[in-house]
Order: structure tokens, then C-alpha cells, then sequence
């Protein structure tokens, strides 16, 4: 229990100390440099303004979450197959990495229009976004961590007569959960990103739907309590990824 305290201790006060920092250096250039509200508003009104709009912020929260939650959990899970796949088909590895490279040598956001086109304005083309977003960084990360796996390990477990889906399960997918993990943390900040920019790209609500009609009716306190509401929603998240980070590689 005091090693539990501990630990959080060391984990939270770090967090605490860089919000007061970022306090302090906002609130301070603003009086310092006497920037002007429309430039750079206060924290303290940010926050104000997004208590006051609760609600139309939670009603773009929910939508922005649930496409960006949609496409992190389809993404890794495909990145994830598809990587125990290609570890079992080394001859379609050859064959599928040069072109998995080649679609996520663009940005992801790139493909915006084209997805807005083939899935239209609603959730589908947002999820679909995500999971193209974060399936390649699961699909790197995680065939680097199978291929982690001691040969002789490997071997012994053949000997024994297991099959490469048993070595896979039993063996090989412990050796590469800090390589998952790692893409389940890169994934985090991606999926909120691109949701909010394929949103902003077109759109029936969400975030970046209230980011981008905000702007239009240039009123910048939205803008920014949006941005902020997005910025804690995906620190939460990560929050919760380094819980099951916790959780699933306990040994580390």
C-alpha cells in the first residue's frame, strides 16, 4: 500500500506541477506582454466560457469521442491482426509492408476528402480516419514485438509440439505487450487529432464541427474552450493507457 502511494505520488505531482506552470506562463505573458483577448484569451475566461457552454460541449464531446474511441479500437485491432498474419506468412509480409508504407507515407489527414466521399459527413468516415491513423503504428510496433520472442524459447515449444497459433498466444504476444502498449500510447493523441480534423473538414457535429463554425462566426472563447475540453478528454485517455499499461505489462 505505501509503495502504491508512492508511486502515484510520483506520478501525480509531476502532472500538477507542469498545469501550475502553464498557468503561471500563460497568465504571466498576457500581463507582462498585455496581449489582447482576441490574440490569446485568458485561462480563467477559457474555463469560465466552457462552464457557461456545457452543454453543446458535451454533445460535441460524446461525438468526437465516440469516433475517435471507434477508430483507435478498430485500427489496433486490425494493426494487431494483421501483424500476427504477416509474422505467420513471411512471404505476404514482403509483399503487404512496402504497401502499408506507402499509404501512411502521406498524412493521414490527406485522405480527408476521399473518405468524406466514400463514407460520407456522418461517424463511419471519422472512425475510418482513426483506424488508418493508428492500425500502422500497431501494425509496426506490434510485428516488431512478436519477432522479439527467443528463438530457443520458440523451438522448445515446437519440440513440445505446439502450433504457431499457440506460440503466437502463449509466447510470442507476452514478449511484444510493451511494443502494443507503446502503439496504444501513440494512438492516443493521433486518434483525437484526426477526428478532430476530419471534423473540421466536414462534419454533423463533434469538436472540430464546433471549432470550425466557431471560427466562422469568429468567436474565439468556443474555439478555445473546445480545444481545451479536447486537450483534457485526451489526457484522460492516455491516463487510462498507462492504467492498462500497468495492468498488462506488470513485469516492467
Amino acid at each position: 500500500m505505501v509503495a502504491q502511494r508512492k508511486l502515484m505520488t510520483q506520478r501525480v505531482v509531476p502532472v500538477l506541477l507542469s498545469i501550475v506552470v502553464l498557468l503561471v506562463v500563460w497568465e504571466g505573458a498576457i500581463a507582462l506582454f498585455k496581449i489582447p483577448p482576441f490574440v490569446l484569451p485568458s485561462l480563467h475566461s477559457i474555463v469560465r466560457h466552457a462552464y457557461g457552454d456545457t452543454g453543446r460541449l458535451s454533445v460535441a464531446l460524446l461525438a468526437t469521442l465516440g469516433e475517435a474511441l471507434g477508430g483507435y479500437a478498430l485500427g489496433n485491432l486490425l494493426g494487431l491482426l494483421l501483424a500476427v498474419l504477416l509474422l505467420l506468412a513471411p512471404p505476404l509480409e514482403r509483399l503487404v509492408m512496402p504497401l502499408a508504407v506507402a499509404v501512411n507515407a502521406v498524412p493521414t489527414v490527406a485522405y480527408a476528402p476521399l473518405f468524406l466521399i466514400w463514407f460520407g459527413l456522418g461517424a463511419s468516415s471519422k472512425v475510418a480516419l482513426v483506424a488508418l491513423a493508428v492500425g500502422f503504428t500497431m501494425l509496426v510496433n506490434a510485428l516488431h514485438g512478436l519477432k522479439q520472442a527467443d528463438l530457443s524459447a520458440v523451438n522448445l515449444m515446437r519440440s513440445f509440439g505446439a502450433g504457431p497459433l499457440k506460440i503466437v498466444w502463449r509466447l510470442r504476444l507476452p514478449v511484444a505487450m510493451p511494443s502494443v502498449v507503446t502503439a496504444l500510447r501513440i494512438g492516443v493523441p493521433r486518434s483525437m487529432i484526426v477526428a478532430i480534423v476530419g471534423e473540421m473538414l466536414g462534419a454533423y457535429a463533434g469538436l472540430g464541427r464546433m471549432i470550425y463554425e466557431s471560427t466562422q462566426q469568429v468567436d474565439l472563447l468556443s474555439v478555445w474552450a473546445a480545444v481545451l475540453v479536447a486537450s483534457v478528454a485526451s489526457m484522460v485517455f492516455y491516463g487510462v493507457l498507462v492504467w492498462v499499461d500497468q495492468k498488462l505489462v506488470w513485469w516492467r
